[in-house]
């Protein structure tokens, strides 16, 4: 049995990133750049208005204008402005020639249709204009290779010109519960029986995440069975088994992935829930193929998912910084008298001086689910750690899981 840092390592160790591919921006969120990306343009390409108002020579002292011409955005302007005159001008569009400043269109009053008295008749020059270029200048580097792509980096790509990209490939991921026990939600267990719930939920997961996955039959605990089901989930890049690890009569599925040519990386952790975990490799002339095998016990998979498989799957993404895990105060402490370490759901808030506090839920340990399901992270507790009304709440924190990568805390500065 290898520590949960050992099984991180070893998964480091391995993994290396997906070959490169182009894609639309329409798929590119959640990818990695593989090379950089530069502007084709100036940005923005002109100079701008940025408020609706009057574009005036800054220079000219008159209270009075006479107004030559009005320009929305996208329409190019066509009158030259002169002392004594000003054009009527929308936010966003093209400054005419001759003007250098904007007085907005509160400080002025219309006289007549070609006529504007003006509030403020000295602007200085360069008010409420971006200037052609401000931003960006045709050629300047506008994203680095390595960078993550949000919604806001879709939108700069798309003003750049780059509507393809080149990113590191993202992990096709199988899924293949097993067990002689699983029956389908929508059926009613008899005695013996549990509904299949690991499958949905890390399908779940997993497209929470934005990976495409391909989710298996269940298989029983039949060996030929089981053997033809894992070859297909070898065809992905990535394979997550749920169920069979453990030391059991039927737990079938170390001896039958190594069979198949899947050599272990390490099997049980020093984790809990989840010792069992298994985790393995294989190559072969499409490249590489990682298999993790979690405990079928559905919060024992949980947590091996969001510990280990996620670290994985960043890696193999491209992203080098893996998984971010923060550190926060425990509101309370959380006992934990075993010699693994103790993976603990939790709520996280902002506390009155603006930090991150974590709550822990009530959970009543591996055998529920519930206790997980409003939670916001899993805070890893060391192992031989134990909680006491003497332990001071304020002065202790952990290391936290999130389990939702929308929380804008979850992201190192």
């Amino acid at each position: 049995m290898i520590s949960v840092d050992e099984a991180l390592a070893a998964i480091d160790s391995v993994a290396r990133p997906l070959p490169v591919v182009e894609t639309s921006l329409t798929v590119a969120v959640g990818c990695v750049l593989a090379e950089d990306v530069r502007s084709d343009i100036d940005s923005p390409p002109h100079n701008k208005a940025l408020m609706d108002g009057y574009a005036v020579v800054s220079s000219d002292r008159a209270t009075r204008r006479r107004v030559v011409e009005e320009v929305v955005a996208g329409q190019l302007p066509i009158r030259r402005v002169e002392p004594g005159t000003a054009t009527r001008i929308m936010t966003g569009a093209i400054v005419p020639v001759g003007a250098d400043a904007i007085v907005p269109v509160e400080r002025t009053q219309m006289i007549d249709d070609s006529t504007v008295e003006l509030e403020w008749v000295d602007p200085p020059a360069g008010k409420h204009i971006m200037p052609r270029g401000e931003l960006l200048r045709r050629g300047d580097l506008v994203l680095r290779s390595g960078h993550s792509i949000g919604s806001a980096s879709v939108g700069l790509l798309a003003e750049v010109g780059a509507a393809t990209v080149a990113v590191v490939g993202r992990p096709i991921v199988a899924l293949l519960p097993t067990g002689n026990e699983l029956v389908s939600a929508a059926q009613l267990p008899v005695a013996g029986q549990i509904r299949n719930s690991n499958g949905p939920m890390l399908a779940a997961a997993l497209d929470q995440l934005g990976y495409r996955v391909d989710l298996l039959s269940v298989v029983g605990d039949d060996r030929e069975l089981l053997a033809e089901q894992i070859a297909m989930g070898l065809d992905s890049d990535v394979l997550v088994l749920t169920g069979g690890v453990s030391a059991g009569k039927l737990d079938l599925v170390p001896d039958v992935l190594e069979s198949l040519g899947v050599e272990r990386v390490f099997h049980k952790v020093a984790v809990k829930p989840g010792k069992p975990i298994w985790f393995g490799t294989k190559s072969d002339s499409v490249g590489d193929h990682y298999v993790f095998g979690l405990p079928g016990n559905p919060v024992s998979s949980f947590v091996g998912f969001h510990v280990f498989v996620k670290r994985l799957l960043a890696r193999l993404a491209g992203q080098e910084g893996g998984v971010f895990w923060p550190s926060v105060r425990l509101a309370q402490p959380i006992d934990n008298r075993g010699d693994r370490e103790l993976f603990y759901p939790v709520t996280l808030a902002a506390d009155s001086t603006g930090g991150i506090v974590a709550t822990p839920t009530a959970w009543r340990g591996s055998s529920d689910l519930g206790g997980i399901a409003g939670a916001h992270g899993l805070a890893r507790v060391p192992a031989t750690s134990r909680g006491s009304p003497d332990n001071s709440a304020e002065n202790e924190s952990v290391q936290i899981v999130p389990l939702f990568d929308d929380l804008g805390w979850f992201s190192p500065v």
